[in-house]
């Protein structure tokens, strides 16, 4: 190398190494500020991610308490209302099925103390239907009630121990021919309620599913025509349908024990459709 060249070089290292170490200074402090500020958004993130979870749970801890004193209070209003007696479905139901006991022991008093004839085969074959569809109703009526089910299990047996002894008495005293057509409609009821209990299910999801208005509003509703919620009110309304059809009938010839169980349901069912579920206001 000429003397030349090596001046100049060592003028250019003097010159340009100031510029060097500078570059070279902010390239190495650069990554230091970058990871400084990585480092800091990172703790500042982890503090929010932090201070989220707690914000949910104070946000979801003040819901909840909300949400208890509502429940309590909601309960509290209930407790009070279901400790009025005028209220509680559970008084009504027992006050009805004791009413119904009493309708069942009519007719066993009436088999083992009465003659035959005082029977009436129209109030006889109501009242079994009436009570079919009535111990159904109870069992799956919410308060559920299993006093008021049985009794009325209770007085389908009566009431068909009843229509025998009618029948037989009928038999003999020689009306065959009235036996006989008595039998022929009550099989053909049996085969219709069958019958209806059978394609009920079918006809009212055909129904339902139609979008017919207020037909298909009506078929879907919790004590509409596809529910025993229905046809147990109904079937009360036999009951007072016989009872105008024998206005004229002897008063030899009247069970007081039956017709008073009769309107003692009446009187107590008229309060207990009410607060059952579904409310029922063809009972009432």
């Amino acid at each position: 190398m000429s003397p030349a060249t090596g001046t100049m070089t060592t003028i250019g290292h003097r010159i340009f190494s100031p510029v060097t170490r500078l570059a070279s200074d902010a390239l190495r402090l650069r990554p230091s500020h970058v990871v400084r500020n990585k480092s800091l958004q990172t703790r500042r993130f982890a503090e929010k991610a932090a201070d989220k979870p707690a914000q949910t749970a104070a946000k979801e801890g003040s819901e909840s308490v909300a949400k208890n004193a509502e429940t309590a209070a909601t309960s509290g209003s209930e407790a009070s209302k279901s400790n009025s007696w005028w209220d509680s479905a559970e008084f009504w139901g027992r006050c009805g099925a004791l009413a119904g006991w009493g309708m069942s022991g009519a007719a066993i008093y009436d088999a083992m103390q009465s003659s035959p004839e005082i029977i009436s085969l129209n109030m006889t074959g109501v009242l079994i239907v009436y009570s079919s569809l009535f111990a159904r109703w109870a069992f799956v009526v919410k308060p559920q009630n299993l006093l008021l089910a049985s009794c009325h299990v209770t007085n389908v047996a009566a009431q068909c121990n009843q229509m025998r002894r009618a029948l037989e008495y009928k038999q003999s005293n020689g009306e065959d021919e009235a036996v006989n057509d008595i039998l022929v409609k009550a099989g053909a009821t049996a085969a219709v309620g069958a019958a209806c209990v059978l394609a009920g299910p079918t006809v009212q999801s055909a129904i339902v599913n139609a979008n017919l208005g207020v037909v298909s509003t009506v078929a879907a509703a919790d004590a509409g025509p596809f529910t025993v919620h229905f046809w147990a009110p109904m079937s009360k309304w036999l009951i007072s349908g016989a009872s105008f059809l024998e206005l004229d009938r002897p008063t030899e010839k009247i069970s007081l024990a039956q017709y008073s169980a009769l309107t003692l349901t009446g009187f107590f069912f008229s309060r207990y459709a009410l607060l059952v579920t579904p409310i029922n206001y063809t009972l009432w």
